[in-house]
């Protein structure tokens, strides 16, 4: 330390110090007044007319840094010297402040409604045209304003394109209209590039937006929502008049989708809800714009003091419900039956009763609405009770149990269980080869598949009732119906097939003679026979549908009363996941995966699993009681079936599960020679 600022170090940093200090002194004096106050004020002014005037040329960005710095200004000015200024300065900065509002306009990819020059994305034909489509707000009755925070200084129509319209009309957010906007011009605006090709922009021409192109994003936009109506027998309520202002409709059709869109939030994982919403408001929209002839009207959606009355008049309701039962779940503990999700709400919106039950405006007191109670003594534990005036689940309610697993995969189940049988009956002939299937005996005993197909089907369809017993309340008359049909349906054949079989085996036929029916050998058929070829009946149906799938998805796309109620005794009736298969060319290569697979799994299964075990299982049945001296766990068995039990079970176990080793074996080959002929490598 130098206590005395005596060090060479020292003098050097004073002297820097004053040469410092004498240049911004000369830096900050002052040079267009006296005083501070008065500097600010004439720096303030010189800045004004230097920086803002004439701006209209410059680029959005300065511009609006340009009127941040006056704002900035002007605010040290009031606090600085405060009443020392004129009022002229006073009009001036209010001026500042509404333009610099205007040019700090935030946007996100398309800069709409802002002063100054074009952008380069502004002059892209198809864009131009798209945002001058928009602007055609002619013919249309203006929305009345209540609103009194309008500046009067504002200058220009209050609606500026039709998206505008719609918002002051239904009462949607500004931000959400400023990004329906975008998005629909960059729609129109790529839809058209793609049918033009881009040719405006290549040969500089001006350009229009026609009305294919308009139709063309209508077929996308309302894809669902015309097969919404149609699946539910409605007209749709979106009516284009054969008049100049055809492609003006068209637009607010579409504008007010993209809003409603835009406002759901997570309403939109319920498509079908907003196809309802949507439903209604189409029809107001054409009663304002095709009806009415007054210059002006009362906005149809309107909350006093507020900017978002669609939110909080139709999708806020709609979001408590999904919120209440986001609580009912407490995180996803609590069993699926007891809660709905998005999808068990959006079937609610799958019947026609909707109309009747909801309403419009929706009724609050409708069943689709819960009332959500907190109790305070369980607040902090968010344990929430919630009233049960709701609808419960329609269509999935689960129920936990490992008898899933057969209700599920039930064909797997089918199959594997039917060859096992075929299989063993087979292995169990003189010859044990697999051609003894045409001896008239063997193959009157391979007959007995179908008995136990049709018990396996009794007890699928029992699984059927028994696992959705929660949801039996909530089906439909037409579901409740179908699956009671079903169960006696399937009860009959269990009771038909072994009374038939039991006089079949009276009159023996072999494999040649029953596929060999005629109209002349009619009445000397076993009666076992044709019971099982009705038996079979559906299933040939459906395995000609799985060839020509395109006829099948025709089927199921139908709206046609009678065609659906043919369809509705093989799958339940539901607006969503119908016709949803692959083309033919992927089924063909996928059934051939499969054939080709189970053929190896069937034939290793018989000749190493099955085959080999016929022979012990003769040799143990033949033996006779034996006096052991160790407990037998079932004395009162014959022919030691307990000790066939236990050589078989595991061996059975093997033959449903060996399955995956086959699928692994397969998949290895077949990525193999795809990823090889595609230069992939394995895939």
């Amino acid at each position: 330390m130098d206590p005395h600022s005596s060090g060479r170090g020292v003098r050097q940093f004073r002297t820097y110090l004053l040469h410092r200090l004498e240049k911004d002194e000369m830096e900050t004096s002052r040079r267009l007044a006296s005083t501070d106050a008065k500097e600010i004020l004439k720096f303030y002014e010189q800045y004004c007319r230097k920086n803002l005037e004439g701006l209209h040329m410059r680029k959005s960005d300065k511009m609006s840094r340009y009127y941040q710095v006056a704002s900035v200004l002007y605010d040290v000015l009031n606090n600085v010297a405060p009443g020392s200024h004129k009022s002229m300065f006073d009009q001036f900065a209010k001026g500042v402040e509404k333009e610099k509002a205007s040019f700090s306009h935030h946007y996100n990819m398309l800069p709409l409604n802002i002063p100054g020059p074009p952008q380069p994305v502004m002059e892209i034909p198809e864009i131009k045209a798209a945002v001058d489509l928009l602007r055609g707000i002619s013919n249309l009755p203006i929305p009345r304003q209540y609103t009194t925070n309008v500046p009067e200084a504002i200058e220009g129509p209050i609606v500026h394109d039709l998206i505008d319209w719609l918002r002051q009309t239904f009462g949607f957010q500004k931000g959400n209209m400023e990004n329906q906007k975008e998005h629909l011009i960059l729609l129109l605006a790529n839809v058209d590039m793609k049918r033009s090709g881009g040719r405006y922009e290549r040969e500089g021409q001006s350009h229009m937006i026609d009305h294919y192109t308009i139709d063309d994003l209508m077929k996308k936009v309302f894809q669902n929502y015309i097969s919404w109506c149609m699946y539910l027998h409605l007209e749709s309520n979106i009516k284009i008049s054969d008049d100049a202002s055809t492609q003006q409709h068209k637009l607010l059709y579409i504008g007010l989708y993209l809003l409603i869109w835009g406002e759901a939030s997570s309403v939109r994982f319920m498509p079908e809800c907003l196809c309802y919403i949507f439903h209604h408001m189409a029809r107001d929209l054409y009663d304002i714009i095709c009806s009415r002839r007054e210059s002006s009207f009362d906005p149809v959606i309107y909350q006093e003091g507020r900017d978002d009355a669609f939110l909080q008049l139709i999708i806020q309701p709609i979001y408590n419900v999904i919120q209440n039962e986001a609580v009912m779940s407490k995180n996803g503990t609590v069993c699926h039956s007891k809660w709905r999700n998005y999808d068990d709400l959006n079937e609610y919106f799958w019947s026609k009763k909707v109309f009747k039950k909801l309403g419009w405006p929706m009724d609050p007191a409708s069943d689709f609405f819960t009332h959500h109670i907190k109790n305070n003594r369980n607040m902090q534990r968010h344990d929430y009770s919630v009233s049960r005036r709701r609808i419960s689940k329609t269509n999935f309610s689960e129920v936990h149990t490992f008898l899933h697993l057969f209700k599920s995969f039930d064909r797997m189940w089918y199959f594997f269980i039917l060859a096992f049988q075929a299989m063993v009956i087979i292995a169990w002939s003189p010859s044990g080869s697999l051609f003894a299937i045409f001896e008239p005996d063997v193959f009157r005993n391979v007959m007995t598949i179908f008995i136990t197909s049709a018990f396996l089907n009794f007890l699928q369809a029992t699984l059927e009732i028994v696992l959705n017993w929660k949801a039996w309340r909530n089906l439909l008359w037409s579901q409740m119906i179908r699956r009671i049909f079903k169960f006696f349906v399937a009860l009959g054949w269990f009771i038909i097939l072994p009374v038939t079989y039991s006089t079949y085996i009276q009159n023996p036929t072999g494999l040649m003679k029953f596929f060999s029916n005629s109209i002349g050998n009619f009445q000397s058929q076993s009666i076992y026979n044709f019971a099982v070829a009705l038996y079979m009946l559906p299933n040939i149906i459906s395995a000609l549908f799985f060839i020509f799938r395109p006829m099948r998805r025709t089927l199921e796309h139908s709206n046609y009363r009678t065609i659906r109620f043919l369809l509705w005794w093989t799958q339940p009736e539901l607006y969503v996941a119908r016709g949803m298969y692959e083309d033919t060319c992927s089924c063909l290569k996928y059934t051939t995966f499969w054939i080709l697979l189970l053929i190896c799994k069937l034939t290793f299964s018989y000749y190493v699993e099955i085959s080999p075990l016929v022979g012990p299982t003769r040799i143990i049945l033949a033996l006779g009681q034996g006096g052991y001296i160790w407990h037998k766990f079932f004395p009162c068995l014959q022919h030691n079936f307990d000790v066939v039990f236990t050589i078989w079970a595991p061996i059975f176990m093997v033959y449903l599960m060996d399955t995956q080793i086959w699928y692994a074996i397969f998949s290895t080959i077949c990525g193999r020679v795809n990823g090889a002929f595609s230069r992939l490598g394995e895939v």
